[in-house]
């Protein structure tokens, strides 16, 4: 234990901030600016491909469909690396770390989002968009107005859900030098040279302190959400965090 304690003293600055305010921000900082901006840019995206996806015109339904299964269907791995030699090629200047991995988060992201949007969206009964209807509202006025703000509400604890995943996936852009939380626990494992055990190990808890703590977050307004819905009292905590909360019919 000491011995870890000595790492958090010795280097916990360049875990949390990397070399700033001399150097460079990263560490923990950049995982948390990476996941934050990721989801932020990726949700309005995501939101355009579930309205794609369930659109009753084919010309938006199929290259949205297209888009999300190819991108849902390749490791992230190699995605980053599809953006990383071909984004450069595209704008016709090079791509800092930080923004290529920022770029593959936003795309891959909206694929799983859109997903998410879309399932809270059909889950929701048929009798909400007959109903705008029926008061003379258009589809869109109906979709924006009514069946949106309802399907997104239901969706908070899933869309924190997918932030925790983007919280790790954010890993990842160390095998492209973003100086995000792991790249920088490789410093501090390169500074010791002795120590490579402690430093991983704490590196892990950190990623699970995080992780488990927004999940528990999650699990707490998913009982928020079904007990303001239903009208009755919370379930146990150790029910599990569905992708989407169905309303009762």
């Amino acid at each position: 234990m000491s011995e870890f304690l000595a790492i958090l003293r010795d280097h916990g600055m360049l875990l949390l901030v990397g070399q700033y305010p001399s150097g460079p921000l990263g560490g923990l900082a950049i995982t948390f600016a990476l996941a934050v901006l990721g989801i932020a840019l990726a949700f309005p995206l995501g939101v355009l491909l579930a309205l794609a996806r369930i659109s009753p015109f084919a010309v938006l339904r199929w290259p949205a469909t297209v888009l999300v299964y190819v991108v849902r269907g390749v490791p992230l791995l190699m995605f980053i690396f599809w953006v990383y030699f071909f984004l450069p090629m595209l704008i016709g200047r090079p791509v800092g770390g930080f923004a290529t991995m920022l770029a593959t988060l936003v795309i891959y992201e909206a694929a799983y989002l859109s997903e998410v949007v879309r399932g809270g969206i059909e889950g929701l009964s048929k009798g909400q968009m007959e109903g705008a209807r029926a008061v003379g509202l258009s589809h869109m006025q109906a979709m924006r107005l009514v069946i949106l703000p309802q399907a997104l509400y239901n969706m908070i604890p899933a869309m924190l859900g997918q932030f925790v995943s983007t919280i790790k996936e954010t890993s990842l852009g160390y095998v492209i030098t973003v100086n995000e939380l792991t790249f920088a626990a490789n410093q501090v494992n390169g500074a010791l040279m002795t120590k490579p055990f402690q430093v991983f190990v704490l590196l892990a808890v950190i990623y699970f302190i995080l992780c488990f703590s927004l999940t528990q977050l999650a699990r707490h307004l998913e009982r928020r959400i079904a007990t303001r819905r239903a009208g009755q009292p919370a379930v146990s905590a150790s029910r599990p965090v569905h992708p989407v909360p169905v309303p009762a019919e």
